[in-house]
């Protein structure tokens, strides 16, 4: 059977996922507004995925797989380069934003496929992809040697990883600041760990590379990206009232408080803000690594 008729397969809908923290929180109110808020977030990251499909035109590849793809923005700009033809598949956990994925490749007339399924678990077809990519979504798995090695599974025996995470909460002010804020009036608000699912999960270079090389990939590379990335001044009190955990807890309050918990957090944003843009540089790791080939038992 073709390789294309095999990777159709796979694009089928996962079937209905066992419930965890990740999965009803991306299926909520963080996966509405992220498309609520689709047009705003797809221009502060353009420079991260400029970078990636500049990686994949290096690799030279012909099947990429991206995962945690929400509403699909990289998946699609992959898929628009000629030696790709289309044969791009995005995989992420919130059914809203793979509807949104959809709709945008059905508008654009675009081959590319997409699975609502967590690429920890999905029963991938073996060797289906000769790069993997992601764009700020591989650092919410509940076990990621499990995920990647789930992901090693879907690769050739060539393939190639290039991924874009965030490094630490020291180097990124900006990520952090409405936390920080907010703290004093928010006495619940979740404190980040760094070994849990999150922005931050994958900032530690050292976990980074263990993780890797027990799920079965090699040649691990980490090299610092630091990023200028823009927002209009007019879109930062939408950006910090709706997204991360201050936007989830202030989701859940009468609007006399939340107009209060947001006067008291956009003062702290002062700093990134010059006239009518907000401006900030985002301390990134665009980590590699590739799939080498396994070497059969004697």
């Amino acid at each position: 059977m073709p390789l294309e008729d095999n990777l159709e397969e796979t694009i089928l809908d996962a079937a209905p996922q066992a419930e965890n923290a990740q999965a009803a929180v991306w299926n909520g109110l963080a996966g509405r507004n992220w498309i609520e808020m689709q047009e705003s977030l797809d221009r502060l990251f353009k420079p991260f995925e400029d970078v990636l499909v500049e990686e994949v035109s290096l690799c030279h590849a012909r099947r990429v797989l991206d995962v945690g793809c929400g509403p699909g923005t990289t998946t699609l700009a992959v898929a628009r380069l000629p030696w790709v033809k289309g044969r791009s598949t995005g995989i992420d956990i919130s059914e809203p934003m793979i509807g949104a994925a959809r709709a945008r490749a059905e508008r654009e007339g675009s081959p590319a496929r997409f699975i609502c399924a967590n690429a920890q678990s999905y029963p991938f077809e073996p060797g289906s992809f000769d790069t993997i990519i992601s764009r700020f979504g591989v650092m919410f798995f509940d076990d990621p040697i499990a995920a990647f090695a789930n992901l090693r599974s879907a690769a050739t025996d060539h393939t190639e990883l290039r991924l874009v995470v965030w490094r630490s909460p020291a180097e990124n002010h900006f990520m952090t600041t409405a936390e920080r804020a907010a703290a004093p009036l928010l006495p619940k608000l979740p404190v980040r760990r760094p070994d849990e699912p999150g922005p931050f999960a994958l900032s530690d270079d050292r976990r980074v590379r263990t993780i890797l090389e027990e799920s079965g990939w090699t040649q691990i590379e980490l090299r610092p990206v630091d990023v200028d990335c823009t927002l209009p001044e007019t879109e930062l009190i939408p950006y910090l009232s709706r997204l991360g955990p201050v936007g989830r807890m202030l989701s859940e309050m009468d609007e006399r408080t939340r107009a209060l918990i947001i006067d008291t957090v956009r003062p702290a944003f002062d700093r990134f803000v010059h006239g009518s843009e907000v401006r900030f540089t985002a301390a990134c790791w665009m980590v590699s690594g590739r799939a080498t080939m396994r070497r059969s038992r004697g």
